[in-house]
């Protein structure tokens, strides 16, 4: 993979090896003097750590010459438990200031991406999938924290170990370096075929996990969709079928994994037996002593330890890069520059020009559409279900981009749809997330305005009330007058409804559309109207039917003129006859 992000389809990008690498960097400055200080510090314990096979080796030749004595064994004996002691000290301090060093990092890089992913282009997030954005959130930022107790010790502790046996190895005598420098192309060669199958196969168990949240999100948001349509077989084969994929490609990792083991095995024999040939001619030839061979046997297999360890730790460590790249992949995307669109003259908030747009490879949901809306007015959008109302509103909000065509609206520009987010937090919190500066009178005013004021009451804390996940409970009617006063308090120039004041039900629709009028009151409004009477109250109606505006003109025009708003205003006027008959209850 190159170093430039790639996308996978529709996917959220993944970052390259070397961009991976270079953000990495790029975190780690401010840090890098500590990681200066971990490296001396791993090299002077492992250093240390070497001492007992060469003071065994000394303690064996002066055995077999005779001319050891108690004081031989007690200094021996002595050397070994200060340098032990030493060597645990030194290791500790440097997997203590790795592991500091590495979370730090890992912390700047977790709010970056987080403050990115709350920034990213609403279009961008709605293609991949809002469920890849959660899988990087959450099981890829807990893949690479979780690698840290295993990759730290092998990355510091047993890399220096390696570097500095070999080291010790070939000081102590050069054809034991050399035997043991004879079997490392084979762990080289594992090594190659790991780094060749492992990210290819974790990178697969990752996209399998998106894909699986992708599933289980939807299935969740959906819920009174899936009861309503008995769709629950559907959707659970669905997500079995998605966790089976994530369960096929994790047992395709483990199998790698074992493969590795079964390799690894190998060279641990030919390293052995390569290094007792090589000393048995060596002593054999009077040019090394059985104290030689000793030393060279126990730092080979203080050696074998660190290397296995070090690269059963790949298999932790490509997982963890697979995270750590799909997590940069995002955390680096850069900032949209805004593509040249067409500027709305003085006077008109929003212009669409020759506008298409279709979903994917699927039919355009409209073509060649072209739409003023006058700064100040309000508008009304009114079709049958399918004529496109929720996907224009989306197209002038922002989210979804055109395939062809110009859209101009004000920078400050709001959607509120039917699907209103209570978030965990206080009620503060929640009004004030698009005014973080609006005073507690500022939320007064915009509860009043909204008919919310009676909300205070029925809350045990006042404005300092825990909603959301875990807090108060609140209506739905409630939940759409707390998203219409954020609104008011955010004051946009443009203010989109997407049937903002649908899912309360009669009972409330009263009280909703007048929230809705003093949120829409002396700026430019967008309504997607799910009762006419909505529609009524606007300045100018637009019709639509199958991706193309049919009529336009106020509603006593269109009344008049006994075209498809006509129509449906006459239906609604029956309807609502029949429903205010005496006796009737909904």
């Amino acid at each position: 993979m190159s170093g430039a992000s790639a996308a996978t389809g529709q996917a959220l990008p993944v970052a390259g090896s070397r961009e991976t690498a270079r953000e990495v960097w790029r975190l780690s400055r401010g840090h890098r003097l500590r990681l200066a200080t971990v490296g001396v510090l791993g090299i002077v314990s492992t250093g240390v750590n070497l001492i007992p096979p060469v003071i065994i080796g000394f303690l064996v030749d002066r055995v077999q010459a005779g001319t050891a004595d108690l004081g031989t064994v007690l200094t021996v004996t002595a050397v070994m438990v200060l340098s032990a002691v030493l060597g645990a000290v030194g290791t500790a301090v440097t997997i203590v200031l790795a592991t500091r060093v590495y979370h730090t990092i890992l912390a700047a890089l977790r709010e970056q991406l987080v403050g990115r992913a709350m920034t990213l282009p609403q279009h961008l997030v709605e293609r991949a999938g809002t469920g890849d954005l959660i899988s990087r959130t959450s099981d890829d930022v807990t893949a690479v924290a979780d690698a840290a107790p295993a990759v730290i010790p092998a990355l510091t502790v047993s890399g220096f170990t390696i570097v500095v046996s070999l080291g010790g190895l070939a000081a102590l005598e050069w054809p034991y370096a050399a035997a043991f420098a004879v079997v490392l192309p084979v762990y080289v060669l594992v090594m190659r075929w790991y780094l060749r199958v492992g990210p290819r196969v974790y990178g697969a168990e990752r996209a399998a996990m998106s894909a699986r949240a992708q599933q289980i999100l939807e299935s969740q948001r959906g819920y009174a969709t899936v009861l309503g349509l008995g769709l629950a077989g559907q959707r659970h084969h669905t997500v079995m079928a998605a966790s089976w994929g994530v369960a096929v490609h994790t047992l395709r990792a483990r199998t790698v994994m074992a493969m590795l083991s079964l390799r690894l095995n190998l060279g641990e024999c030919l390293s052995l037996a390569t290094v007792l040939v090589v000393g048995f001619v060596l002593i054999d030839a009077d040019a090394s002593t059985v104290g030689g061979a000793t030393a060279a046997m126990l730092i080979v297999l203080r050696l074998l330890g660190p290397i296995n360890e070090l690269l059963y730790v790949v298999d932790d460590l490509q997982s963890a890069l697979a995270s750590l790249s799909r997590i940069i992949g995002v955390a680096t995307i850069p900032e949209e520059t805004d593509e040249p669109t067409a500027t709305a003259d003085t006077g008109i908030a929003v212009r669409l020009h020759e506008v298409a747009f279709g979903y994917g490879d699927g039919p355009r949901v409209f073509d060649n559409l072209t739409l003023d809306v006058p700064t100040g007015q309000r508008i009304a959008v009114v079709g049958a279900s399918g004529a496109g109302k929720t996907t224009l509103a989306a197209v002038i909000a922002g989210i979804h981009l055109p395939d062809a065509g110009t859209v101009a609206q004000p920078g400050r520009t709001t959607l509120i749809t039917q699907e209103t987010h209570v978030f965990a937090g206080t009620l503060r919190d929640n009004l004030t997330l698009g005014a973080p500066r609006a005073t507690d009178d500022d939320i007064h005013a915009a509860l009043d305005a909204t008919g919310a004021a009676g909300l205070l009451d029925l809350l045990p804390d006042g404005l300092n009330t825990m909603i959301g996940t875990g807090g108060h409970p609140l209506t739905d009617a409630q939940a759409q007058q707390l998203a219409l006063a954020r609104l008011l308090l955010a004051d946009p120039e443009l203010a989109i409804l997407d049937e903002a004041t649908a899912e309360a039900g009669s009972t409330h629709a009263g009280l909703l559309d007048r929230a809705a009028e003093a949120a829409l009151r002396g700026r430019t409004g967008l309504v997607i109207a799910h009762r006419l009477s909505q529609a009524a109250t606007c300045d100018r109606i637009v019709v639509m039917e199958h991706g193309r505006i049919i009529e336009t003109g106020t509603h006593d025009e269109l009344v008049a003129a006994g075209g498809v708003y006509g129509g449906l205003w006459s239906a609604w006027e029956a309807g609502r006859g029949m429903n205010n008959k005496p006796g009737r209850t909904d």
